[in-house]
């Protein structure tokens, strides 16, 4: 806890770029991004209700920070199987205040909200990322915001609504499908006025696909990366991972080593970052692939 100073400093300046460039990749792990969650619902499918109040919720992304996150996604409204949708107020009531303290200490901030005034107010708060699990195609005003705004914008592959994605769940070649879909997503956001160094691809693991789907999403990493952009790797907890490096149907944050497991894989094809509930696993196995790396060259 004693070097937190230097390392919130230090990771400010790997995310904190200017809206108008990327992020310049640098040759460790720490070019990958841990991303740590931050649900402010009573309903999220891992941590539902632990950090909904404003001081829980505050306290909850400093302990993010302190254990490694460089980012706290910040999210009101849960997109978990079956979740159903909340009215904006009652979103913007739960992030809002905590993106305006979290902004304020310093912490890099990402919004998660498929709702466009939602992220126009926290970006307005000093919201740096926009991560939007529908790619704006759930409210269409959402191209607008990040279009004027300039700021990045996670563009995950999506389906429809946690109350029927699993109904969309059908590919015949899943990779290859879900690599296509994206890339014409972003190819629509590029025509509206989008700029493509704004762009960060998430090919959604868990949302519209089924167990053996997200492995093979997963071990299909190259087709994303190969078209271009900056990948968000996104598999903290979820279900796929279910008996999976813990006993089956054990609760989800016994999940976090198989998620530490899948985020040093992803750093080591050069993920752009990783988003994670907890992020002291992931930081711990990113941190030995650094020494090791390091001892290398």
């Amino acid at each position: 806890m004693s070097d937190l100073p230097t390392r919130r400093a230090r990771r400010l300046a790997e995310v904190s770029r200017p809206r108008s460039a990327p992020a310049t990749r640098v040759p460790s792990a720490a070019g990958t991004r841990v991303m740590g969650i931050l649900n402010v619902t009573p309903d999220s499918f891992s941590d539902g209700g632990l950090h909904q109040a404003y001081d829980a919720a505050v306290a909850h992304a400093r302990d993010l920070v302190a254990a490694g996150a460089d980012i706290v996604d910040v999210g009101g409204e849960s997109t978990r199987p079956g979740s159903e949708r909340v009215p904006l107020a009652v979103e913007q009531e739960r992030v809002l205040p905590v993106v305006r303290q979290l902004v304020a200490e310093g912490i890099p901030v990402s919004i998660d909200t498929m709702n466009a005034a939602t992220a126009e107010r926290a970006v307005e708060a000093g919201a740096a990322i926009v991560n939007d699990v529908s790619g704006g195609l759930a409210d269409p005003d959402m191209v607008r915001v990040v279009r004027d705004t300039g700021t990045r914008f996670v563009v995950m592959h999506w389906r429809g609504h946690s109350d029927r994605m699993y109904r969309n769940a059908e590919y015949t070649h899943a990779v290859d499908e879900v690599r296509r879909e994206v890339e014409m997503r972003v190819a629509e956001l590029i025509v509206l006025g989008v700029r493509q160094e704004q762009v960060v691809i998430d090919p959604g693991l868990g949302f519209a696909k089924q167990g053996a789907q997200n492995w093979e999403i997963l071990a299909g990493y190259e087709r994303f990366a190969s078209i271009g952009l900056p990948v968000l790797v996104a598999a903290s907890r979820k279900r796929f991972l279910d008996g999976v490096g813990s006993p089956e149907g054990a609760a989800p944050r016994e999940r976090d080593l198989a998620t530490a497991a899948i985020s040093l894989l992803a750093a080591e094809r050069g993920a752009w970052g990783v988003r994670v509930h907890d992020p002291a696993p992931t930081r711990a196995v990113l941190d030995v692939w650094d020494a090791w790396r390091a001892a290398r060259s």
